[in-house]
């Protein structure tokens, strides 16, 4: 069987060049002990084939059982976990229990995480791609900067699964019935807002209540707080002015209410909200998953928009909320059908195209999805460009340290919020927190 790619390059050429690549890697390395060496030399341990193990979460459960049966006589043992979801680690410990026992690591891991880079590498768990795996010509596929989490040195650790990168969703109906035009700025968006909190109060332009609000608005906003700047080395500084300005605006909103505290998926926030959201940036899967399918806001309502940019600013920015990413093994005994499985995983048009809920990584099939997207009926108007624009405008400065920046943001701004505290009164507090969390995980801290 082979995958269907949307691209163009005939599907069977690309799979024999594929195998052809991992049978030169194994010819020229032989046995060995499965390692990653710090001159990124990979020595596969001896290919004895048999099952092939592939962890995944129960979203990409559909993915795994979908391959197995395009591919029967592919021997699989299928194993769903937390997707390391949250930052649970799991996956890190389970890992560190294999390298202990000897045996036990699977074949090919999904990670809801983008920063599994910052451990599997130096646990030599993850395998090198493109040292001769995959075909370089088919790398390229990727969106710009989707897969920077994963190169480490030049060489790709992962592949990315999905992209969130953010943009401006909006009630068209609302829009028009109201005579208001969709803000290109954050100042027309700030000021859209005070005056939908005078002329229309209970509606609102956005929402500050989830943990990731900052992956919304001060990574979009160019908010210098996560700047990983080496392995082991991070830049923070969250009282810049990029990052004032942006608290500054959220603190507006918040204060005139049109921006909720309330996380999109709490109770609280579908029963006080959900048929009064004129504006609201967020990442890509915001269409599906909060409109759609949480809210349950009628179809043709719902139009995307590009996220705003500050006056001046020549060079769009965008945030990311998730996005997950696949790891190969270096342990694998069955690399061939391993790496068979993790390209076509993030690249077949049946999984990444026609079923996948999130905005592929994957160009080609992120192309399908957005034909699908469109075709569906949903949206109030085309959501492929702005979304496509948005693909490769991820500001590349706010980096995936080991941390957890939704923890921190959690646990730090979170309670003030709902204490009635400023963003911009605790930026200094979020920064010693992301300082002491860095600095607990060995990372040099620059401020």
């Amino acid at each position: 069987m082979t995958a269907k790619n949307g691209g163009g390059t005939n599907p069977g050429r690309r799979r024999i060049a594929l195998l052809a690549g991992v049978a030169l890697v194994l010819a020229a390395c032989g046995g060995g002990g499965g390692t990653v060496t710090a001159q990124n030399e990979f020595k596969p341990v001896e290919q004895t084939g048999g099952k092939l193990t592939v962890w995944v979460d129960s979203t990409r459960l559909a993915a795994a059982q979908l391959y197995q049966k395009q591919n029967p006589s592919v021997p699989m043992d299928i194993v769903t976990y937390d997707g390391n979801a949250n930052g649970s680690n799991y996956l890190q410990t389970k890992v560190s229990l294999f390298n202990r026992t000897g045996s036990g690591w699977p074949d090919v891991v999904f990670s809801s995480q983008n920063n599994e880079t910052t451990w599997a590498v130096s646990a030599k768990f993850t395998a090198p791609l493109n040292k001769g795996l995959i075909q370089q010509s088919l790398l390229e596929g990727w969106a710009p900067g989707s897969n920077d989490p994963c190169m480490v040195d030049g060489t790709l650790y992962c592949l990315r699964n999905d992209l969130s990168q953010t943009v401006l969703w909006y009630n068209a109906t609302l829009m028009k019935q109201w005579g208001y035009e969709v803000p290109t700025t954050w100042e027309q968006y700030e000021a859209l807002g005070q005056k939908v909190a005078a002329e229309h109060p209970g509606y609102l332009v956005g929402s500050a209540g989830d943990t990731f609000t900052p992956e919304i608005y001060l990574w979009a906003g160019k908010c210098g707080a996560n700047q990983i700047t080496g392995p082991k080395a991070v830049t923070v500084n969250t009282t810049s002015p990029n990052c004032t300005r942006m608290a500054a605006l959220l603190d507006t909103l918040i204060k005139n209410r049109t921006l909720s505290i309330s996380s999109v998926f709490s109770s609280d926030f579908g029963k006080n909200h959900a048929d009064k959201i004129l504006m609201m940036p967020g990442p890509a899967w915001y269409g599906g998953s909060v409109f759609r399918e949480t809210l349950k806001v009628p179809a043709g309502q719902i139009a995307v928009a590009p996220m705003p940019q500050w006056s001046g600013d020549t060079q769009p920015s965008v945030g990311n909320v998730g996005g997950g990413t696949w790891l190969l093994s270096a342990h694998s005994a069955n690399l061939k059908a391993a790496t068979d499985f993790l390209t076509w995983v993030t690249t077949s048009d049946d999984y990444q195209g026609k079923l996948a809920p999130g905005y592929p990584a994957y160009g080609p099939a992120a192309k399908t999805w957005l034909a699908n997207q469109s075709s569906s009926g949903y949206y109030a108007n085309d959501v492929g460009a702005p979304l496509q624009a948005a693909a490769g405008q991820v500001w590349p400065g706010w980096g995936y340290g080991q941390f957890s920046q939704e923890a921190i943001w959690a646990a730090t701004v979170t309670p003030g919020l709902n204490a009635g505290k400023s963003i911009v009164s605790m930026l200094p507090e979020w920064q010693n927190a992301i300082v002491n969390h860095a600095r607990s995980d060995g990372y040099q801290v620059s401020q």
